[in-house]
């Protein structure tokens, strides 16, 4: 096949007509210093604070520190593969991460990388990691509850969508079991769950995820983890990270719950990257703020005003106390942003009332707007009764004779106590709570002996759903405790109680 000469040089002329230099310019700059995950670089004159850098080998970092003549940058991936003198890009763009529904039931590290060896995430968009909580304007009340299926959290701490409770305790009390009960709860309610790890033991998140997949939790939630074995850097941006895979789901009008597990270590990070790009320190060596640290994540929780969509982001802090030691720094700081804590007692834990809530201490903000009509009605004097029971306890320990009154109270608050308890990854459904709590308030369960209620407890609902699942049924539908149904469910009790003695 032949070409003709004019037809070839028609072709190259329109080439050249139609040619655009395409110029790329890119602020280039150098590293200076390296070491323990953070960078030192030059030449980056116009770098934001918080944007993305790039080193050689693809490995990113962040703007940390803009100082006069350099930029301290925190490296988020392996600082060993980067030496004094490489060349250091800046992007121009905030750190982001992938949101979506692509990533639930993933394992992802706080970049957004997979973890559990299921190939790539193949999700189309992506949020910047740091984002402005919403204004007062934006939001509205917290009303609708949100169930952990904890009777002892939902009767007396309850925890509305949009709220942020503090999980606060001592080392291996209990906090992480609170929290991924309340993921499971939330199965077949349409929330979606993230759960960041920040600073775990690798079997720890493992061990987790292995829940959450065994429960069928996995398919709704998505596990954002950071081990004690990473970087500081990935730790300090875990849960900006989760926050902005939850993010997403709320602003599209649904509702979302996260975990922070835990803060106290974030923290730590945030110290350790602080003392290092040296910042002044202040109380406990933490920087100035750390506060600030805490408080722009945590307002990002919030139920949103019908114009915004509706949608909700709840969170659960979790802060892990020494010693029981409340007025520490951290603690201080987490429980005056949140609406209330849960505080878990070591004693509680080993006499074996778990979850080991102390209710004394506890305290949710929100109180009872973010209780079904059923469980306001029987729950709101509970709290004072069990406080009451405490002070009975001690009282009665000196040995002092007690009259029938006051014995009586005793033997209601031994039993209440027993029914409170609940084992784990075994969260109950709200009209199941409703029903054992009213029959523990009302006497019901007075003359079973105190180491059968929990068996009294199992056997009750086994019953109620098997020969009064009317009444349960009733109480699942409309939420409250009416004059008809409180009758259904009396007559049910004295039944089962019946059946029980006659059994004995």
């Amino acid at each position: 096949m032949k070409f003709k000469a004019d037809e070839i040089a028609s072709v190259i002329q329109k080439e050249i007509e139609d040619f655009r230099g395409q110029i790329q310019t890119a602020e280039v700059g150098r590293v200076i210093e390296v070491g323990d995950g953070i960078a030192r670089c030059t030449g980056l004159s116009s770098s934001m604070a918080g944007e993305m850098v790039e080193f050689p080998g693809g490995v990113r970092g962040l703007a940390f520190n803009l100082e006069e003549n350099s930029v301290g940058v925190v490296i988020l991936g392996d600082y060993l593969k980067i030496k004094e003198g490489d060349e250091v890009k800046s992007t121009g763009t905030l750190l982001s991460v992938p949101v979506g529904d692509a990533l639930l039931g993933r394992v992802v590290d706080p970049l957004g990388n997979p973890m559990d060896g299921k190939g790539p995430i193949m999700s189309s968009e992506s949020r910047p990691v740091e984002h402005e909580a919403v204004g007062v304007a934006g939001r509205q009340p917290v009303k609708v509850p949100l169930q952990t299926g904890i009777k002892a959290v939902d009767a007396m701490t309850p925890i509305g969508r949009g709220q942020r409770e503090l999980i606060i305790g001592d080392r291996k009390t209990g906090k992480t079991a609170v929290a991924i009960d309340t993921i499971l709860n939330q199965k077949g309610t349409g929330v979606k769950c993230v759960y960041v790890a920040c600073g775990q033991r690798s079997a720890s998140i493992a061990g987790v995820v292995e829940v959450l997949r065994q429960h069928g939790a996995l398919d709704y939630t998505i596990v954002v983890a950071s081990s004690s074995a990473d970087p500081a850097p990935m730790q300090y941006i875990a849960p900006y990270s989760g926050a902005a895979m939850a993010e997403h789901f709320m602003y599209n009008g649904e509702d979302t719950l996260i975990v922070y597990d835990d803060l106290s270590k974030q923290a730590i990070a945030y110290r350790q990257l602080s003392l290092l790009m040296r910042r002044p320190p202040g109380r406990e060596a933490f920087p100035g703020d750390v506060f600030y640290c805490h408080s722009r994540l945590l307002e990002r929780a919030v139920k949103l005003s019908d114009e915004l969509g509706g949608g909700s982001m709840t969170a659960l802090p979790i802060i892990e106390t020494l010693e029981g030691e409340v007025s520490a720094y951290i603690p201080t700081n987490v429980i005056s942003i949140t609406d209330g804590q849960i505080y878990l007692e070591p004693d509680l834990f080993w006499k074996g009332i778990r979850p080991a809530i102390n209710v004394g201490i506890s305290v949710s903000r929100v109180g009872g707007n973010a209780q079904t009509k059923a469980m306001k009605k029987i729950a709101g004097s509970l709290r004072l009764d069990l406080a009451a029971f405490r002070e009975l306890e001690a009282f009665a320990q000196l040995g002092t004779e007690l009259d029938a009154a006051t014995q009586q109270q005793l033997d209601r608050g031994y039993r209440m106590v027993e029914l409170l308890k609940q084992p784990q990854y075994q969260p109950l459904h709200a009209a199941d709570q409703v029903m054992v709590i009213y029959a523990g308030a009302k006497g019901y369960f007075d003359k079973v002996p105190v180491p059968e209620v929990q068996e009294a407890e199992r056997a009750l609902l086994e019953f109620m759903k098997t020969e009064h699942s009317d009444v349960r049924d009733k109480l699942i539908e409309k939420a409250e405790l009416s004059a008809e149904i409180e009758d259904g469910l009396k007559a049910a009790l004295t039944a089962f109680i019946a059946r029980r003695a006659s059994a004995s």
